[in-house]
C-alpha cells in the first residue's frame, strides 16, 4: 500500500510480569512531564522498586550518568524476567475508564514521517533542552519507554480500526489494572493479520494531530536523523529508529479533554511581578497595561472568574490563598509586543499573549527551564509557587478545533499550550528497539 498517511506498526511489547511485581498499579507512572517532582517522583519510587519512573526519570546529578543508569536498569530488569516481550508483534488496544468517561485506542509503532509531509500535525513549539535530553535517555536505552497520544479523526462508524477495536475489547484483556487516580486500565494484543490489515487500511488515509508528547515526536525524528537511515518513506530496509511508540485515538469515537497547563516562575515574586506590570501601563492610559483585580479565593472560585473572563486573562498566585486576576490587555500594548505576521487566532491565543507580552516583554522572564515550570494540575502549581517563593501564573484551556485548525495550517502554538487527555499510563507497555521487527 503506498498511501500517504499513518501507518502503525505491530510491535513485541516489553511487559511487566505480574508475579515479579507488587501490583501492575504500582509499576505505572504519568508521563514523564506530568510527574510532580520531587513529592510525585518520591511517591512512585517507593511504590515498588520496578517502578517505571525509574526508567524515565531516573535521578543522578550528572546526565550522563542518568541516562547510562536508566539503560543498565532496563537491562537488568528484563535479565531477572521483571520486563518480559510478548512472543507476537502486535498493535495493542488500550482502555482507559473512569465512570462515564471512556478511552480507547491503539498502541503501535508509528512510521515516522517528515514535518512537510503533513501527516502528524504538531501545533506546540517544544524546549531544546527537553529533546536533547530525552534523546540521550532514548538512545542509551535503544528503547521506547513510553507512548505519547495523537488524535485523529476517523469516519465515525464502526468498522476498519474501530470495529477492530471493539471486536477485541469483547476477549479477555492481557492486562487489567486500577491506578491510584481512579482510572481502570485494560490492554489486549491484536495480532490476527486480517485484523491488522484493516487497521492499516483505515489509517493509511487518516493524518494525526499530537494530542501530547511533542517532545517525545521532537526526540524521535531527531533519532532516526541522528542514527544516519533512509528516510521513513523508503520501502527498502526500514530501520526501527524509523518508527516511534504512539496511542491513537480516533477523536470521532472517543473526544479527548482539553485542559490547561499551568506556568510557575519560581524566580519573579508575586508582589514583582504587579509591579513590573504597573509600570509597563505607564504609557497604556488610565487602564493600564491590564486590568487587575484582587479575588480572596478559594481557588474555584478564582479559577471561575478566569473563565469567565473575556478575551485574554490569567490568574497570578503566591500561593497563599489570594489570586490576581488579569484581563483586558491594553490593544497597544498587545499591538507592541506580540508579534505580527502570523494568523489572528494564533495572535489572540492567552498563551500567545502569556509569552510574547507578559514574560517576554514586561516581566522579561529567561526562556529556560529553571526560570519557567510547567505543571499541569492547579494546586501543584500553587504549591511550587508557594514553596519557591514565586509566581503561579493560571491559564484557561484551549478548545481542541482551534488546535487542530492552526495545526492543519502548519501554525504552532506557544510550549505547553494544551493538556490533551487523559494521558496514557507508562508503563503498561514498552517497546525495545533491538527487538523491533522492522
Amino acid at each position: 500500500m503506498t498511501a500517504r498517511g499513518l501507518r502503525l506498526a505491530p510491535f513485541r511489547g516489553l511487559r511487566y510480569a505480574p508475579e515479579k511485581v507488587s501490583s501492575l498499579a504500582a509499576v505505572t507512572s504519568p508521563p514523564y512531564d506530568v510527574v510532580v517532582r520531587p513529592d510525585g517522583l518520591r511517591q512512585l519510587e517507593t511504590a515498588d522498586p520496578y517502578n517505571i519512573v525509574r526508567l524515565i526519570l531516573p535521578q543522578a546529578a550528572d546526565p550522563e550518568v542518568r541516562h547510562r543508569q536508566a539503560a543498565e536498569t532496563l537491562r537488568r530488569w528484563q535479565a531477572d524476567g521483571v520486563l518480559v516481550h510478548d512472543p507476537l508483534p502486535a498493535l495493542y488496544v488500550y482502555e482507559q475508564r473512569e465512570g462515564e468517561l471512556l478511552q480507547r485506542g491503539l498502541i503501535g509503532a508509528l512510521r515516522l514521517t517528515p514535518p512537510e509531509d503533513g501527516i502528524v500535525l504538531p501545533h506546540e513549539d517544544v524546549i531544546a533542552e527537553v529533546v536533547a535530553d530525552r534523546a540521550a535517555l532514548m538512545r542509551q536505552m535503544a528503547a521506547n519507554p513510553e507512548p505519547l497520544l495523537l488524535s485523529y479523526r476517523g469516519s465515525g462508524s464502526r468498522t476498519g480500526a474501530t470495529a477492530v477495536i471493539e471486536r477485541a475489547t469483547r476477549r479477555p484483556p492481557l492486562v487489567a489494572t486500577t491506578t491510584e487516580d481512579g482510572f481502570s486500565h485494560r490492554l489486549w494484543a491484536v495480532t490476527d493479520p486480517a485484523e491488522l490489515a484493516a487497521v492499516d487500511a483505515d489509517l493509511a488515509v487518516r493524518r494525526a494531530l499530537i494530542a501530547d508528547g511533542h517532545h517525545r515526536w521532537a526526540t524521535y525524528l531527531r533519532l532516526r536523523e541522528e542514527q544516519g537511515q533512509r528516510a521513513a518513506s523508503s520501502p527498502a530496509a526500514p530501520s526501527p529508529w524509523d518508527h516511534g511508540l504512539v496511542l491513537l485515538v480516533d477523536t470521532a469515537r472517543y473526544p479527548l479533554q482539553v485542559r490547561a497547563i499551568h506556568r510557575v516562575l519560581p524566580r519573579l515574586p508575586l508582589e514583582k511581578a504587579l509591579d513590573l506590570l504597573s509600570r509597563a501601563g505607564e504609557g497604556c492610559g488610565e487602564r493600564g497595561a491590564f486590568r487587575v483585580r484582587t479575588l480572596p479565593g478559594p481557588p474555584a472560585a478564582a479559577l471561575r472568574a478566569l473563565d469567565e473572563a473575556a478575551g485574554n486573562a490569567f490568574l497570578l498566585s503566591a500561593g497563599d490563598g489570594v489570586f490576581h486576576l488579569l484581563d483586558r490587555p491594553a490593544p497597544e500594548l498587545l499591538e507592541r509586543t506580540v508579534p505580527a505576521g502570523r494568523p489572528a487566532a494564533w495572535r489572540e491565543l492567552d498563551a500567545t499573549v502569556l509569552h510574547a507580552t507578559l514574560l517576554d516583554a514586561v516581566w522579561q522572564v529567561p526562556d529556560s527551564p529553571a526560570d519557567i515550570g510547567y505543571l499541569h494540575h492547579t494546586e501543584a502549581a500553587l504549591s511550587q509557587a508557594a514553596a519557591r517563593g514565586g509566581t503561579a501564573v493560571l491559564m484557561r484551556p484551549v478548545v481542541e478545533e482551534r488546535v487542530r485548525a492552526l495545526a492543519e495550517q502548519g501554525v504552532t502554538m506557544p510550549r505547553k499550550s494544551t493538556s490533551f487527555g487523559p494521558k496514557p499510563a507508562t508503563g503498561l507497555v514498552l517497546r525495545t528497539l533491538a527487538d523491533a521487527p522492522h
